[in-house]
């Protein structure tokens, strides 16, 4: 008995001071004392009794395993594994007990048709531990519905560690609960070699622990996107973003989620409008989702300000709202508004601050100052014009394929 107790704990000490790699020496070691423990060859009480409960480390063996494990052959009989379920359940009854209704199971297996077939022990003790979160069906359906291959990853052995700093790192359990259900990744990214090391690098930069919080929460894939170099940090110091500003927490958080090449094509597209670099780094340290805009949308919506509108690069500046808005529900249409009622010679006209500002109107609001205040017959044909106007789509738009990428950017 107490060799047994040594054995453990040293395994235990042991697999802490190895490699993260080496945790597949730490299950295969649990999980044979596991079963031997069950074994009935083995008659002794005392090891029978052996408090495994008191190593965090020690987990039950079907933590470890995503299938279904052969029986193993014993010398006297064959041992069940502990990992074999009950045949007479199949996985549509554990979701049933575990709260889920019939829409919620139907929603799960459309998503994951693999959980069907999924060993019951394994899935029972994974929905035991979110049960433990307070986490209930109606967020395990969302977690689902965005990771369909949530359920079939090995429940780490550093979930306990991993559960108590991410509790202390958001301050309180619903708050943590929240972010899983947003982002149920934070459950399965490499704890000691991702999850530590990207939040110490936001805290080495000046990142609170509320706006970390709140960047967890809007950017789920932030953990696993983010990466700073020498080069970015550089791009970051010259928006001339103070720490104390609001915005410097999504400057900071999008220039480590995006590629390097991507900043500098970027950097290169505005160029080529007389935008130099400084300028356009100042632009996205007033501006940070500037930097979430493609290249493609930047280039089609700068040709038509310029060449259409015959306005300076400068205004993009000074209003970058201008290149945020769609170029064809939007920009044209209103401006080809602009130019018909000044052609007809009505006032108002659309000209100067004004156009500006009619670009940010509602749809609605537009409408109602600029078209409907005419009389009926002149309204009438603005509204024809604007309708059509409006109507026009990009050539190959309806050809054009989306491509589900998972979380947004």
């Amino acid at each position: 008995m107490v060799f047994l107790h040594t054995l453990t704990r040293g395994a235990t000490l042991f697999s802490r001071h190895l490699p993260h790699r080496s945790s597949r020496f730490s299950t295969s070691f649990y999980t044979g004392l596991h079963q031997l423990q069950r074994t009935n060859d083995v008659t002794t009480q005392n090891f029978k009794s052996l408090p495994f409960n008191l190593y965090p480390s020690i987990l039950l063996p079907c933590l470890f395993y995503t299938t279904a494990r052969e029986s193993v052959e014993s010398p006297h009989k064959q041992i069940d594994l502990a990992c074999n379920g009950d045949e007479t359940k199949d996985s549509a009854d554990v979701f049933r007990e575990w709260g889920c209704s019939e829409s919620d199971i139907t929603t799960i297996f459309g998503r994951c048709p693999s959980l069907r077939n999924t060993n019951i022990q394994i899935l029972q003790t994974k929905l035991e531990i979110l049960s433990q979160m307070d986490i209930e069906s109606a967020d395990l359906v969302k977690m689902i519905l965005c990771r369909p291959r949530f359920l079939n990853f090995k429940a780490n052995v550093w979930l306990k560690e991993r559960l108590e700093y991410m509790e202390a790192l958001f301050g309180s359990r619903e708050i943590l609960v929240k972010s899983i259900v947003r982002n149920p990744s934070l459950l399965t990214y490499d704890f000691h070699n991702k999850i530590k090391p990207v939040i110490a690098m936001y805290e080495s930069l000046g990142i609170t622990n509320q706006d970390l919080i709140t960047m967890l929460q809007s950017r789920p894939t932030m953990i696993l996107r983010s990466n700073l170099d020498d080069e970015k940090i550089n791009y970051i110091r010259r928006t001339g973003v103070p720490k104390e500003s609001k915005m410097y927490k999504h400057v900071v958080c999008l220039f480590a989620i995006s590629r390097i090449e991507t900043i500098r094509e970027k950097l290169m597209n505005m160029e080529r409008y007389g935008i130099s670099e400084d300028e356009f780094l100042g632009l996205i340290g007033r501006s940070p989702l500037v930097l979430t805009l493609s290249t493609e949308k930047v280039q089609r919506n700068m040709t038509f300000i310029l060449g259409a509108m015959k306005l300076p690069a400068s205004a993009v500046l000074h209003k970058p709202y201008l290149i945020f808005f769609n170029l064809e529900t939007v920009l044209k249409p209103r401006f080809q508004i602009a130019c018909k009622i000044e052609d007809m010679g009505l006032v108002p006209q659309i000209k100067g601050r004004i156009l500006l500002r009619a670009f940010r109107m509602s749809d609605k609001r537009f409408v109602s100052a600029f078209i409907t205040c005419h009389p009926p017959e002149v309204a009438a044909e603005l509204i024809t014009a604007y309708e059509a106007a409006k109507s026009v789509r990009r050539l190959a738009e309806s050809s054009k394929k989306n491509h589900s990428r998972g979380f947004p950017f």
